[in-house]
């Protein structure tokens, strides 16, 4: 039986832990509490004699294989990047939803309208918290939702270095609070691996991922670090002013908004240095384990490209269009859009895995030292 010792050796000693949180939070839902999150996003041991090395927080994380068979079988995972049911190119209807958005603001407008239907008592997202911080956090009312949209950065305190923790969409660790307001029925949006360390404790019927209603995936080119000295990179290769940043999206390229109306475009082939080094080795863009995907790659400003890939998500997503929350762009303008909007996410997709695939060949084994 492998334990949270081999997750250090095979997972975080080559630097492949995505941080999703995912061992801790099942270690704390059991309430052994052997393990802990560090201050840069880390689990590390807490107590390492309350571990019961039961193995379970091995087999759920996304980076060991132990469970892919599984996990493939019960969500109709297929090549060569997940069920997918249907796409489409959407925005949200309400003006609100979308001056806040990152893109077209789909994701904002199903969870309200999900907590309006009343089919989720709340939302596990990411809101800012200070500048150039987001953190994760559990919504349980619409206006809590709808403070968390988009991915926007308030430069008025100045800027300050912050850990990789803070870089993540939401965080599994938000089951903790979910616990403990008995909560069960629940949406959680985050990025492709974590989405898939819930649909791993959700293949053992572990505590608390029975309460995860939806999983919401976002596109996901990497998490970027945007330090002091990283900013001052991007501001000399962009040719701006962080002063004058109103937001920035991740699509084909870094967009970033200014204030004053101009959007500057840096290549991510250009941002390498800044990326977390274990989001090299991930091969998921499109989070392929969802019951949808969004993202803004394929889609024109404004608008969200959305990939449903489970019943559960399709019947989501028809109710919004129903009731008038979602709209679709007009197949008149162009016939085609959705499918161009896929081909881009396949083609991504496919360098993503390509390239993650050759960062693992070149990993080696080295001696690490496992410090309590």
């Amino acid at each position: 039986m492998k334990t949270f010792f081999n997750l250090i050796q095979e997972v975080q000693k080559p630097g492949l832990c995505h941080r999703c949180g995912g061992c801790v939070t099942f270690c704390t839902a059991v309430n052994y509490g052997a393990l802990e999150i560090d201050a840069d996003g880390k689990p590390r041991y807490a107590e390492i004699e309350k571990c019961i090395e039961c193995g379970l927080c091995h087999a759920i994380c996304p980076e060991v294989s132990e469970l892919e068979d599984e996990t493939k079988r019960q969500f109709a995972w297929s090549e060569p990047m997940g069920r997918i049911i249907e796409t489409t190119v959407a925005r949200a209807s309400d003006e609100a939803i979308r001056r806040n958005a990152t893109d077209g603001g789909v994701v904002t407008a199903l969870l309200t309208h999900l907590f309006e239907r009343g089919r989720i008592d709340g939302a596990i997202v990411a809101r800012q918290v200070g500048p150039f911080q987001r953190a994760p956090y559990l919504a349980t009312t619409q206006s809590e939702i709808r403070d968390s949209a988009g991915f926007f950065f308030d430069t008025s305190h100045g800027m300050k270095e912050f850990s990789d923790l803070y870089m993540t969409y939401s965080s599994i660790m938000e089951f903790d609070p979910l616990m403990q307001k008995h909560l069960n029925r629940v949406a959680f949006v985050g990025t492709p691996c974590q989405i898939k360390s819930v649909r791993r404790m959700q293949v053992m019927g572990l505590v608390p991922s029975d309460a995860i209603r939806f999983c919401f995936g976002l596109f996901c080119s990497g998490n970027f670090v945007f330090g002091p000295s990283q900013q001052a990179e991007l501001a000399k290769v962009g040719g701006f002013d962080w002063n004058e940043v109103r937001k920035i999206n991740v699509k084909e390229s870094l967009q970033v908004h200014l204030t004053t109306g101009q959007v500057k475009t840096i290549p991510l082939e250009d941002m390498v240095s800044m990326q977390r080094y274990a989001c090299r080795f991930c091969p998921d863009y499109s989070a392929e384990y969802a019951d949808i995907s969004f993202g803004g790659l394929g889609a024109p400003e404004g608008w969200t490209t959305t990939i449903v890939r489970t019943p559960l998500g399709r019947a989501a997503l028809a109710d919004a269009r129903s009731a008038g929350k979602i709209t679709d762009f007009s197949h008149q303008d162009n016939p085609g859009f959705a499918t161009e909007a896929l081909t881009q996410v396949r083609n991504r997709s496919g360098k993503k895995r390509v390239a993650a695939l050759h960062n693992r060949r070149e990993l080696t084994d080295k001696p690490v030292t496992v410090r309590f």
